[in-house]
């Protein structure tokens, strides 16, 4: 496995625990995480499911006897009218195994299963704390995309989730060394210029990447997976939001927004410029939106609220905005080759080349010999007054030994 050090050392851990334990992995869509536990824990799963999309409670619960039936052997599903229900007889199958070694209960996209009927999570809660928990040899493991979801109904429920969970993974997407190694394994063999231009357009996500073929450059593998009418993700942008967050309307309007303004907005900015008008339901949108990795809050040089601002960190959604969809047409499979060599793309390239250095900023500051510090970092703007036109620096480094870095 690519990676992963930090996120299969909690693993490992929970593997060798002599408690019960409830783990929570959350990250960006398509970022990996299924994988690493499919990967990591398959061997281990005595029961696992995962959540259907936009389906009702009975079709869920229709899921869950199919994947039960698969587990205890019965094979002919009995659906359970209630999640109550489902988690008795969950009970009743897992009293049947042996405590040789830990076993995992794999519960994925999490929130799809109970977006339908909210007495899914307190009847796991209950299965939680009236059962599972005094059982040393399980690890419940849920997942799911949407993150800020499962922060808010599962980390910091109140209720009976309340502290419920022993550990949280966060998995996030590849670094560019990482990206390089994912490649090399597949035996794609991209130069240093063509690796940055990549991860430029779609970031280090695993899925993006399967997209690369043995002998493809960036420009061909580009110009095959976003503008040839299959591309693996010439429709991917349709699909990310909805599949994330409901009331997807209002994250796409302020993702939009932003991919306009790579500098970043302040609040008051970017609410006049997506004409949203409910504030709270900005402020939810955002916080999910940050939550899931695609958008930053930062405050200004100095930790001032003033010229605090949020971007758009996604390479995908970027890259889409400004390539993908022009007057809502996609440009044809083809083109890409000499949209590639032209002025606007760099231009677009020059912008997108910032988002990567700040994204990097622990191998930048360990070849200047610096990672020991602690630093501010990030683009400084300076306004435009009536005495004075305003600047930009694209990135600094404010050291603690009165020094600064000026990238």
């Amino acid at each position: 496995m690519i990676g992963r050090r930090a996120e299969i050392t909690v693993l490992q851990a929970l593997t060798h625990s002599s408690d019960a334990e409830f783990l929570a992995v959350t990250g960006r869509r398509r970022v990996g995480k299924t994988y690493l536990i499919d990967t990591f824990y398959g061997d281990r799963f005595c029961f696992s499911m995962t959540g259907i999309q936009n389906q009702g409670s009975h079709e869920q619960l229709v899921n869950f006897a199919v994947r039960l039936a698969q587990y205890d052997g019965t094979g002919e599903p009995r659906v359970p009218d209630t999640w109550q229900w489902a988690f008795v007889r969950l009970r009743e199958y897992l009293e049947t195994l042996k405590p040789t070694r830990k076993r995992v209960l794999f519960f994925d996209e999490l929130p799809w299963i109970a977006a339908s009927d909210r007495s899914f999570v307190q009847m796991l809660a209950h299965f939680w704390n009236d059962y599972l928990s005094k059982q040393p040899h399980f690890i419940l493991v849920i997942c799911g995309s949407a993150t800020a979801w499962i922060t808010q109904k599962i980390l910091n429920d109140p209720g009976g989730m309340h502290n419920r969970v022993s550990r949280h993974l966060h998995v996030r997407p590849f670094t560019l060394g990482e990206t390089r190694d994912y490649l090399e394994d597949r035996q794609v063999d991209l130069t240093e210029t063509d690796l940055a231009r990549t991860y430029m357009a779609i970031g280090g996500i695993p899925y993006y990447l399967n997209g690369f073929e043995r002998a493809d450059s960036f420009v061909t593998a580009i110009d095959r997976m976003c503008f040839s009418a299959t591309g693996l993700l010439r429709r991917e942008y349709g699909n990310l939001f909805a599949a994330l967050f409901r009331n997807a309307d209002t994250h796409e309007a302020i993702v939009s927004a932003l991919a306009k303004y790579p500098g970043g907005l302040a609040r008051t900015v970017l609410t006049k410029v997506t004409g949203l008008k409910s504030q709270s339901m900005i402020a939810r949108a955002l916080e999910e939106l940050s939550a899931s990795d695609f958008v930053t809050y930062s405050l200004a040089h100095g930790g001032k609220k003033r010229g605090a601002r949020y971007r758009l960190v996604d390479e995908f959604s970027l890259f889409y905005h400004r390539f993908m969809t022009q007057n809502g047409q996609t440009p044809k499979q083809g083109q890409w080759a000499s949209v590639a060599t032209s002025p606007s793309y760099r231009s677009w390239a020059g912008v997108a080349f910032e988002l990567l250095c700040q994204k990097h900023i622990t191998a930048l500051t360990h070849v200047l010999g610096i990672s020991g510090l602690q630093l501010w970092s990030g683009p400084l703007f300076i306004e435009a007054t009536e005495e004075s036109d305003g600047a930009q620096i694209d990135l600094l480094l404010d050291r603690p030994d009165a020094t600064v870095n000026l990238l």
